[in-house]
């Protein structure tokens, strides 16, 4: 079975500067190599899919800390070859059951900010790698640990990336507490690239979920620490709202894309802001690769679907969110109908991220999509103790309209930007994908499905080729403004032309166009690994 490359071209214009890592047993791709080494290694010591992706994203907390941590999120979708079919997992904590619209609009609040205590919810990802594991691990959930304690306790070397956003995350003052800097910048500064770095506090956290599991987390020294960082700051957790944490499993949705089936995971995630998006650029013919008309209507696509994201998105069991009415072909069509050669005014997104992505294969059939977050840079901020724990900040994709369905209440869960991937080839898993950036994800899914099934990339070149972020309005960043189009000239004139407000990206955020991960099952079983040229990671395979 051979894929598509553009490698041999130094003038093909989609042509990636890295190649597909192959391999037949195993792949794991994450954002820093240690994970996806780590990932391997569990694979090679008799562990599954669902053991390689715990173990992962284990050692993501430790090693790229601003991005994610036990005190954030995950989700995840994954291909199960026991029971044939995709299952979906919801990892995300909730709001603690003292905080309310109420409360915060008494406290002067019209909006949660995306840092300080009241940013912070129920911490869902130690509770769901344990939950994954129970179900579908072939190790022992401690074992699985193991590389992340490692980590932890000797040490790892700071990869590039990572070190430019410790620093420069530290330096705009996101680490709000003497606990989170104390953890976090020992020596008061962050780690250089290629300086080894310790976080025994975190190393403690997690041996004890070894030895103890979940409960440990969440009602032992981790859950006090905690509820006292969180009484210190003026917040409102108490020690029930970590012991009544659970995780949920949930139905995937999905919809066709051109004939491929797209799986995300249904609301209180954004997943359907991407199907939806689909849906209604399934509506026009492929524009050519090479024209600015292409990016017109992506950009349009995601406009109307990001319209809806903010008028009905919310956590499903505790408001009405119509899924299948979103879904509709027929509702594509009819919002496909505004979309002409000019650009729609619209309301902004306004919502950033950082996340980390990661995905794994094995040679029984397995295939995990698997994202996890604090949210914005070191989350809410606050550390807990001396735990190395630093809480996320997703209360902050609440809203404090009472009459909105993603108003705060106590127990709820938050409207959330992560979102894992996947595509089927006739009922079977082909291809398990995922990028980090807020409100980069379902743009960016939306842009990598339409560069697999319309233009024939592989998985490498899906997620290197460049990409827009649509910013509100009609202001949009367009990765390469230059490259020329069929129409003349440049990129960015030619969308500028069409009414497109196009605006530069920050300097100091690399990747603020997202950055991803991919795995895709050939025909004959072939895994076929990618990672983004935006972040610092590799897919690794194991040949056994």
């Amino acid at each position: 079975m051979s894929i598509p490359s553009r490698r041999g071209s130094l003038v093909d214009p989609w042509r990636s500067e890295r190649s597909c890592v192959l391999a037949r047993r195993g792949m794991v791709a994450t954002a820093v190599p240690i994970a996806s080494a780590a990932g391997v290694d569990v694979l090679a010591r008799g562990g599954n899919a669902i053991d390689a992706a715990i173990a992962a994203a284990a050692v993501l907390c430790v090693v790229e800390p601003m991005m994610t941590g036990v005190g954030g999120d995950a989700f995840a979708l994954l291909w199960s070859a026991r029971e044939g079919r995709v299952v979906g997992l919801n990892g995300s904590g909730r709001a603690p059951a003292a905080a309310s619209c109420e409360r915060y609009r008494a406290q002067g609040l019209a909006s949660i900010a995306p840092a300080g205590i009241l940013s912070a919810t129920v911490p869902g990802a130690v509770h769901a790698w344990e939950t994954l594991s129970q179900r579908f691990g072939a190790l022992p959930f401690g074992a699985v640990l193991a590389p992340a304690i490692r980590a932890a306790e000797h040490g790892f070397p700071v990869t590039e990336l990572v070190a430019h956003y410790w620093d420069l995350l530290a330096r705009l003052g996101c680490l709000r507490n003497d606990a989170a800097r104390a953890a976090w910048l020992p020596g008061g500064r962050a780690p250089r690239a290629g300086e080894w770095f310790r976080a025994p506090g975190l190393a403690r956290v997690l041996r004890d979920v070894a030895d103890g599991g979940a409960r440990a987390f969440y009602e032992g020294d981790a859950a006090r620490a905690i509820v006292a960082a969180s009484r210190a700051e003026g917040g409102c957790f108490e020690p029930e709202d970590l012991a009544k944490h659970a995780s949920t499993w949930v139905e995937p949705i999905a919809t066709t894309y051109r004939g491929a089936e797209v799986v995300e995971l249904p609301p209180n995630g954004q997943g359907v802001v991407a199907l939806e998006a689909l849906n209604v650029l399934e509506c026009f013919e492929p524009a050519p690769p090479t024209s600015a008309r292409d990016w017109h209507l992506r950009i349009e696509a995601i406009k109307l679907a990001f319209a809806d994201r903010a008028a009905y998105l919310a956590d499903p069991e505790h408001a009405q969110v119509d899924t299948a009415a979103l879904l509709d072909k027929g509702y594509a069509r009819r919002r496909a109908a505004r979309i002409g050669e000019r650009a729609l005014d619209a309301p902004p997104p306004g919502l950033a991220g950082d996340t980390t992505y990661l995905c794994a294969a094995d040679e029984q059939g397995n295939l995990v999509s698997f994202i996890q977050s604090l949210f914005t840079g070191f989350g809410s901020g606050v550390g807990c103790g001396d735990t190395g724990i630093v809480l996320q900040s997703r209360g902050a994709g609440f809203v404090l309209d009472p009459a909105h369905p993603n108003c705060l209440a106590p127990g709820k869960r938050p409207f959330h930007t992560i979102i894992p991937g996947m595509l089927l080839r006739d009922g079977r898993p082909r291809i398990a994908f995922g990028l980090m950036g807020g409100d980069v994800q379902p743009q960016s899914h939306l842009n990598f499905v339409a560069n697999v099934v319309d233009l024939g990339l592989n998985v490498q070149e899906a997620l290197d080729r460049p990409r827009f972020r649509y910013q509100g309005g009609r202001a949009v960043a367009i990765e390469a403004p230059g490259l020329a189009v069929d129409e003349g000239g440049a990129l960015g004139d030619a969308l500028a032309a069409r009414g497109h407000e196009v605006v530069a990206p920050g300097a100091a955020f690399a990747d603020v166009f997202g950055g991803g991960q991919a795995i895709e099952v050939l025909e004959d079983g072939t895994l076929a690994g990618a990672s983004d040229r935006r972040k610092d990671g590799c897919a690794l395979g194991w040949w056994g």
